[in-house]
C-alpha cells in the first residue's frame, strides 16, 4: 500500500489567486482526494498531486469549480 501512495499524477493549473483557500478547503473535505500546492501565489499557478484513481471524481469536482475559480472572470 505504502509503495501505491507514492505514486501521484500531477496537475498544474492557472486559478484566481484570491480563490487559493476556497479551493484548499473544498478539497480537504474530499480526504485524500488531492493536494494542492502554491507554485506562484502572485500568478495563481498551482499543482496538484492526486493518485489516478481518484482521477475521475477530481475531474468532475474540477469541471464544478472552475467557473469560481477562474482568474480572468
Amino acid at each position: 500500500m505504502l509503495v501505491e501512495a507514492l505514486h501521484f499524477k500531477e496537475l498544474y493549473l492557472s486559478i484566481a489567486p484570491s480563490r487559493f483557500h476556497f479551493f484548499k478547503s473544498v478539497l480537504e473535505g474530499y480526504d485524500g482526494l488531492a493536494i494542492l500546492s502554491s507554485v506562484d501565489g502572485k500568478k495563481g499557478t498551482v499543482r496538484l498531486r492526486y493518485p489516478s484513481e481518484s482521477e475521475p471524481l477530481l475531474f468532475e469536482l474540477l469541471s464544478d469549480l472552475a467557473p469560481g475559480l477562474n482568474r480572468y472572470a
